[in-house]
């Protein structure tokens, strides 16, 4: 089965010529320089190609298995686990006080996108333990921290977000598990969540479930939920595995894709109730789920940029060195050659490719800020919110367009599983879905990031667009390029004017997801313009130009779709009318 190459050349280029690494190392005072950088990602590229990648169709294919609410894992995933976890993979961005490595973000996103390449249903388990920590971390009380996070940054306890029940997806509000205050402050759970990623499994001796519950009379609607801690075991005086808490896994899901992850249905409180521990305070519960849900989600565009590259790479394995076919249109009739020599064939390999570097570029840039609003600056905490969703939702319908365009590369043989392409089809279908919708990413990006603030976070990024276009005019990058790229950045002005204008909710909530769109599409534009901007004035070697290449695709390509956005956007907004139901008469 095909291999995976880590894209560490294009890692490095994004963090360090990119983005601005030095003013990065001043907020993290660190010493990281290329170098270390480099170092780094070459080990953790070892572990993610020779251990993690060839068990990800052996993993798909054998899935995990289920019996006496005990759940294991394909053969060699447990294995996996404890060499990622030995070799201290687990602990790399988080805080030194509880053993973890206090690497940056900006370098912990490449190494977590090898993970999610390689073996995108091993790489769930460490993203939702992610999630645990930071919790912990920003709401819990010390004792809290003192007892969980040592072992959930190691790695040797996982953790887990329980937030879905049969009847509370998207609408949170309608959560139903209970929580019961017992007299020494601890409080009883019981009730049922459903889709929890990694809610059982052997890869740990612990696992720590973080809970939205509702205690008794709290408000209604999602301002009354809780979160609480509820261990599979009991942590003893030590700090040890104490006793079984009444928390059960009653079954996993049998699902499209990632099956080598266990999606578990979770049952709490059936026999005294689950014993649990309140992390802030009472109705508290909904500001702690969205510090793990926002930076899950930027986790989730990662993966969308993950499996794209690898549904690429083996795409271009195939068109470079398997398929021969045809003679060259100009040169028939003629020898049959490798099938990227024809231009239909290369379009969609370009395609594929600077949509990913596109990606990877807006991922980290998203990363690079939520590390600088780390040292209490506003203005990039401001950037991250605008970003979360863009990367979420732009980034993930991406990977479900790449890895399409990879089974039309392989043609027929794409459409059978034995060749692979199908699982990185399967993968990336649930990326636009869990973690949130796209259609709720959009929203949020359109009510709560624009409209909230009255575009104020929006104008700040379109004036550094504005700065790029500006720096690019002095540069030896294509006028006709520049004059696409502004006119891009212009429309994009122009419609989220537009949206600052309108009152008609309804209208609004219609062309959301359009919007998120033209906001990605040209996000992504500006940072290939940042990429020629940082490549035009080095030497043209052959991964120089292939990257000038990407970028001027993107542009004449990808890029161009804008226009038919801000039509959808601004002209199409009232095609739903109000009544819109009645369409479907």
């Amino acid at each position: 089965m095909d291999s995976y190459r880590p894209p560490i050349k294009d890692m490095m280029f994004v963090m360090h010529q990119i983005l601005d690494w030095k003013r990065l190392a001043q907020v993290k005072k660190g010493d990281i320089d290329q170098e270390m950088s480099l170092n780094i990602l070459t080990a953790a590229g070892k572990l993610a190609s020779e251990v993690l990648a060839p068990l990800n169709h052996s993993g798909d294919r054998q899935g995990c298995s289920f019996q006496n609410g005990e759940v294991k894992t394909p053969q060699g995933f447990r294995q996996a686990y404890a060499a990622y976890r030995d070799n201290g993979w687990n602990s790399v961005s988080f805080d030194p006080q509880f053993g973890g490595q206090g690497l940056p973000r900006t370098l912990s996103f490449p190494i977590q996108e090898m993970w999610q390449s390689a073996n995108l249903a091993f790489g769930l388990c460490p993203l939702l333990n992610q999630g645990a920590v930071e919790s912990i971390e920003l709401h819990a009380s010390e004792l809290q921290k003192q007892v969980f996070l040592t072992k959930l940054i190691s790695g040797e306890w996982t953790g887990t977000m329980n937030l879905t029940e049969p009847q509370a997806g998207t609408d949170l509000g309608a959560i139903r598990t209970q929580a019961q205050r017992q007299p020494d402050g601890s409080y009883r759970l019981s009730g049922q969540k459903i889709f929890i990623t990694y809610g059982e499994h052997d890869f740990s001796s612990n696992i720590i479930h973080s809970v939205l519950a509702r205690t008794p009379n709290a408000a209604s609607g999602s301002k009354g939920l809780s979160l609480f801690i509820v261990p599979k075991y009991i942590p003893d005086d030590q700090g040890g595995i104490g006793r079984r808490n009444d928390v059960v896994c009653s079954g996993i899901e049998s699902k499209l894709g990632i099956h080598a992850s266990p999606t578990c249905v979770m049952n709490y409180g059936e026999h005294k109730g689950a014993l649990a521990y309140l992390v802030g305070e009472e109705m508290g519960g909904l500001k702690c789920m969205f510090t793990m849900m926002n930076n899950a989600r930027l986790s989730v565009g990662l993966q969308g940029v993950a499996v794209a590259e690898r549904a690429y790479q083996k795409a271009l394995t195939y068109a470079r060195e398997d398929r021969i076919q045809s003679a060259p249109i100009e040169r028939k009739p003629g020898q049959p050659v490798h099938i990227i020599e024809h231009p239909d064939v290369a379009r969609m390999l370009l395609e594929m490719k600077s949509q990913i570097e596109a990606g990877r570029a807006l991922a980290y840039e998203a990363a690079y800020y939520l590390d600088l609003s780390r040292s209490s600056d506003a203005a990039a905490q401001a950037r991250v919110d605008l970003l979360t969703p863009v990367v979420k939702g732009w980034c993930t319908d991406m990977a479900v367009r790449v890895t399409e365009r990879g089974k039309q590369i392989h043609g027929g043989i794409g459409y059978i599983e034995a060749s692979g392409v199908p699982q990185y089809i399967r993968d990336a279908n649930i990326l636009t879905v869990y973690e949130g919708t796209n259609g709720i990413q959009a929203q949020d990006l359109l009510f709560r990031k624009i409209l909230r603030d009255e575009g104020q976070a929006a104008r700040a990024y379109f004036d550094e667009g504005a700065m790029l276009i500006s720096a690019l005019k002095k540069s030896a990058v294509s006028s006709d390029i520049i004059a696409l790229l502004e006119n891009a950045l212009a429309e994009l002005v122009r419609v989220t004017s537009w949206v600052l204008k309108t009152s008609d909710i309804r209208a609004l909530a219609g062309i959301c997801v359009p919007y998120m769109n033209l906001f990605g599409l040209v996000a992504g534009a500006l940072l290939m313009g940042r990429s020629l901007l940082a490549l035009v004035s080095q030497d043209t070697t052959a991964w120089n130009k292939a990257r000038i290449a990407s970028a001027v695709f993107y542009m004449w390509h990808i890029l161009p779709q804008y226009q038919g956005w801000t039509t959808t956007i601004v002209q199409g907004s009232t095609a739903l009318w109000h009544n819109h139901t009645a369409h479907f008469a």
